[in-house]
């Protein structure tokens, strides 16, 4: 969305809750705020006193901006924030057009339009995305500096990805080029096999940027594939691109599985986000690396891009987030109480939450009956468990390690690779060094598998 749409949005919202738009000032320091301005530099470029802006002009704006919005806005969550409010009041213009339809075709109404089955990724727009606006404004802003990394972690089916696909959008409503990839669809050969996993990475990003691939140009193997590969990133991309560039790396925890790849890569990317400090070239990239797991391949800490950047660390659902979700479904739970039996089955879990209320939205089983058969093959649940229980018969060790977790009455201990994968996969918490089911529903299925 362009400042000036954003504009038009704020002023119509502001007449109606306050009875005035935007002055003249007011609108300054917004376009001076969307180009990264300081007060002062905005004040000096309209000829105004620095002090007015700073100390009269924008704390007066912050302030009507966070009545309207009904969040606590300032310069440095603005523009986020400010993006964010005007889509979801571009979606309600839609509207008529829902009415103009329902008054041709009585059968066509919201009450029947049912909800997909929820699987993946829950697509944009969609109304059963629980928005995160807190963590969400702070990866807007973050991507928008020169040379951002983002780093977001949790484990599976928690929301990265959801996560993900906003801040893109985000990303092309700002005009930056975007690349996503997915390291889960890289097939294993080049995976462990450094200068193929890096040659696939100039190619992919280089086809998602609509541009012929120029490998042979700046591949050297006597300066290595490392080098290589940030020439190419240096030399091509970012020179043919004259906007920022946001990579997103999905998935990144499958490069773990492979150290010696792991043991390049990963400095690698630090090396990208380090250069961005001192050549202007390397802030048109802005990294964002997604992944399920702690990083258990070992890097000194000057090398490792896991302790540099913004870190976002995905958590389940509230209370108040499942009771919310539970009337998007159309589901008449007022006091809390349905809430709360389905949290104590299945936690906060995103993914379970979402499955349990699509059915029950359906009609096609009562509450009662959805808890007392969810940790039985029959359940709702059924083949997400069996799915689970089929990964870890290939990994005996991951199978033995979590029947201990589920037959204990207090946290375990586990071997920390162990560890690390039960819970990329979300079958458990870790609570420092100490591992704990993550759910009521792992606890009550898994218990009863005995591994080989």
């Amino acid at each position: 969305m362009s400042l000036d749409s954003l504009l038009e949005i704020l002023n119509r919202k502001l007449v109606e809750a306050q009875n005035r738009p935007l002055n003249a000032t007011e609108i300054l320091i917004l376009r001076g705020i969307w180009e990264y301005q300081t007060y002062s530099q905005i004040a000096q470029a309209n000829d105004y006193s620095p002090g007015y802006f700073t100390n009269v002009v924008a704390p007066e704006l912050c302030q009507r901006l966070s009545q309207l919005i009904g969040s606590r806005v300032t310069k440095k969550n603005c523009r986020p924030l400010l993006e964010s409010y005007a889509a979801a009041q571009v979606a309600p213009e839609t509207a008529p057009l829902v009415q103009h339809l329902t008054d041709f075709y009585p059968d066509v109404t919201q009450e029947n339009i049912s909800p997909i089955y929820p699987s993946g990724s829950v697509p944009l727009n969609s109304p059963f995305y629980i928005e995160h606006p807190a963590i969400q404004a702070q990866v807007y802003e973050e991507i928008s500096k020169p040379g951002a990394l983002v780093r977001i972690k949790a484990p599976r089916e928690m929301g990265k990805t959801s996560l993900l696909l906003r801040t893109l959008d985000y990303a092309k409503r700002l005009d930056y080029r975007t690349v996503c990839l997915n390291l889960e669809q890289i097939e294993q050969p080049i995976l462990s096999d450094l200068n193929r996993f890096l040659r696939w990475l100039c190619v992919s990003v280089t086809h998602q940027l609509q541009l012929q691939p120029r490998l042979d140009e700046y591949w050297d193997e006597d300066i290595g594939s490392n080098v290589s590969c940030t020439l190419y990133f240096r030399g091509y991309l970012l020179e043919q691109i004259g906007s920022p560039i946001v990579l997103a790396l999905d998935e990144v925890n499958q490069v773990f599985e492979h150290p010696q790849v792991a043991k390049d890569f990963l400095p690698l990317l630090r090396s990208w986000y380090e250069e961005a400090r001192r050549l202007r070239i390397w802030q048109k990239l802005r990294l964002i690396v997604v992944h399920s797991t702690e990083i258990y391949v070992p890097l000194h800490l000057n090398q490792s891009p896991f302790n540099v950047g913004l870190p976002i660390q995905l958590a389940g659902f509230s209370i108040d987030q499942v009771q919310q979700l539970a009337q998007r479904y159309r589901l008449n739970w007022t006091d809390g109480e349905q809430a709360r039996l389905l949290m104590a089955m299945v936690g906060g879990h995103p993914a379970l939450v979402q499955i349990a209320l699509y059915h029950l939205s359906r009609g096609e089983v009562r509450l009662a009956q959805l808890l007392e058969t969810a940790p039985t093959p029959t359940g709702i649940y059924g083949y997400h468990l069996q799915r689970h229980w089929a990964t870890l018969q290939q990994q005996p060790e991951l199978a033995i390690a979590l029947h201990t977790v589920m037959s204990a009455t207090e946290p375990v201990q586990l071997e920390p690779t162990l560890a690390y994968k039960l819970n990329s996969i979300g079958l458990i918490h870790l609570d420092g060094n100490k591992a704990m089911p993550s759910c009521q529903l792992y606890r009550q299925y898994f218990e009863n598998q005995q591994p080989e």
